[in-house]
């Protein structure tokens, strides 16, 4: 695909009075003048070019040395966040200008495209844990693993460490295509439709490192996965692949656009176009050159392509694709079918297409450190046969393991608290980063989360349907709070005493893959992160004494009255 280059306008037409037809910004419209701040940084310097200034000048002189759009923007094209300062309340979020709320010490992201890992691999990323970041490492819900506390001065190191194995950071951040998420069972599965893992490692290949596609209008989301499972939450992505057999053709994946959470979600569409995986490369190249070239640059707030595909529709948008980028036809496809089960993240004891067995496990909300992350590569070394996965749910799968080897590594896991048998609430719960690290966030997640498990085992020990609790830091959805049973959105509250303390707007009801939407919110409802433990026991004991004969919770919470929600 051919990379359209921002240019200044010709001379100006004749002024006149100009309302918002005059462009979102978008350069297929001839729209190039950098309408925002961001816009201005990327067009002055291309993101990827910051790695030379860190190599040679910010490592060498300080974190005080970093240029204001380096640190703040372009610094991100290499994973690389500033994060929160500690001791700063979430009621100072909104207020304090970002150099207040800066420390001077780094979130990184390391890209882990597919889940794939070897343990040589999660050998590095947990010794660079112990070594640079005090031990931090944790597991994302797009596959990744972040460090905390990491000092400029160590990034020359780390890099070379990193890429010695063949991991990168590399626009696992930015406006840039983030990390690809695919099944972690891909290839694996005995019940896969189709791998699709060489289409993966092509749009790796041809978009990682391009100047072609390192300045879009914002993120760009890609998920692809043959499994029936529906493994890689498609629906929010910006575009996804998912394994369909199409009734003439045979395995291919069924094309999506347009996904996306935090403010003002919107769940996928279809583009109905069945794509062989040879050809997945190309329709995804297409998709993101459309973004780059028709995304809307103006507003900040519009330039995800959830709001062009809301714009132009799923028809209008296969035309452009096809007629303008691919130059050819797509075959027309059936639509997956709906997963037979409710859980997608692969955690339990299953049988591979060998006939080895993987055993997917749940730490704690993602939260790891560096040693236990050895200790996992050395269990599966000595169980399996180097092969580790990540998921989108925070879990990680050890693969190849023997039948006769399934019993130790599973007792092994539970010796370092990574239970491969966990409770509804160990298994469904999840949470961002949160106040600790986040410089967006308003509320503590990751400790809370954890507390909130200990609890609801406890109180609720008989609860034994699937169930997601997701809490998130912010309106900004990281952790997907939409499309949870149990979405907890982190905002000041008052208390019973007319205090502000740390709580939750509560969403209720969403879900992804069986039936698909968005959660309902309650008017008024809200909790204070003291009482979270009180009123998620409430509504999941009232699901269990209303609930219909197989009713899941979001089909329940979609019917129930507000004061059985309340």
């Amino acid at each position: 695909m051919a990379a359209a280059t921002p240019q200044d306008p010709a001379a100006s037409a004749p002024r006149r009075k100009v309302s918002r037809h005059r462009g979102e910004g978008q350069w297929a419209a001839g729209h190039f003048t950098p309408l925002n701040g961001n816009e201005q940084f990327k067009k002055d310097d291309d993101g990827l070019n910051v790695r030379t200034r860190i190599e040679t000048i910010y490592s060498k002189r300080g974190f005080d040395s970093i240029d204001p759009n380096d640190l703040r923007g372009r610094m991100r094209w290499w994973g690389l966040y500033t994060q929160r300062k500690p001791g700063i309340d979430g009621g100072k979020t909104a207020i304090l200008e970002p150099e207040e709320l800066d420390d001077k010490y780094f979130m990184l992201r390391v890209r882990i495209d597919g889940g794939r890992l070897t343990t040589r691999q999660l050998r590095v990323i947990g010794e660079i844990s112990q070594e640079f970041a005090r031990g931090t490492a944790d597991i994302t819900d797009r596959q990744n693993v972040q460090y905390h506390w990491i000092r400029i001065e160590d990034m020359p190191e780390i890099w070379e460490r990193l890429e010695a194995v063949g991991l990168s950071t590399v626009t696992a951040c930015g406006d840039t295509p983030r990390v690809m998420i695919g099944s972690p069972v891909a290839g694996i599965a005995e019940d896969e439709i189709i791998d699709g893992t060489p289409a993966l490692e092509e749009m790796k290949r041809r978009v990682l490192n391009n100047k072609a596609y390192s300045n879009l209008p914002r993120k760009f989301k890609t998920a692809i996965s043959g499994s029936p499972l529906l493994d890689v939450v498609h629906e929010i992505n910006d575009v996804a692949f998912v394994g369909v057999r199409h009734p003439e053709h045979g395995p291919g994946f069924d094309v999506w656009v347009g996904g996306g959470l935090s403010t003002n979600p919107k769940l996928g569409v279809r583009l109905g176009a069945w794509v062989p995986v040879d050809e997945v490369p190309d329709v995804y190249e297409g998709v993101l050159s459309i973004f780059r070239d028709y995304g809307y640059r103006r507003l900040r707030t519009r330039a995800r392509l959830k709001f062009l595909v809301a714009d132009w529709g799923a028809e209008k948008f296969r035309q452009v694709l096809e007629d303008e980028y691919l130059g050819r036809k797509l075959v027309d496809g059936p639509a997956p079918e709906q997963p037979v089960r409710q859980w997608r993240d692969h955690v339990g004891v299953h049988r591979q297409q060998d006939g080895r067995f993987y055993v997917g496990f749940a730490p704690r909300v993602g939260r790891v450190d560096g040693t236990t992350l050895t200790k996992i590569a050395d269990l599966a070394e000595a169980h399996g046969s180097g092969r580790v996965r990540t998921t989108v749910e925070q879990k990680m799968i050890i693969l190849d393991v023997e039948e006769a080897q399934v019993d130790s590594l599973v007792g092994a896991l539970e010796a370092l608290d990574l239970t491969a048998k966990p409770s509804p609430f160990r298994r469904g719960t999840m949470a961002c980063t949160g106040i600790e690290f986040c410089k967006l966030a308003i509320v503590e997640t990751k400790v809370r989360g954890s507390q909130l498990i200990d609890e609801l085992e406890r109180r609720v020990p008989d609860f034994d349907e699937p169930i997601t609790i997701n809490l998130n830091g912010c309106p900004n959805a990281c952790a997907r709070i939409q499309v949870a049973d149990i979405g907890l959105k982190g905002q000041l509250v008052l208390n019973d005493q007319g205090e502000q303390v740390e709580g939750f707007q509560v969403h209720l009801g969403g879900a992804l893959g069986l039936e698909a939407g968005f959660g309902r919110k309650v008017r008024g409802l809200k909790v204070t992160a003291e009482e979270l433990p009180d009123y998620v026991e409430r509504v999941l004991k009232r699901f269990q004494a209303e609930r219909e004969d197989g009713e899941r919770f979001a089909t329940w919470a979609a019917r129930a009255s507000e004061e059985a929600l309340s």
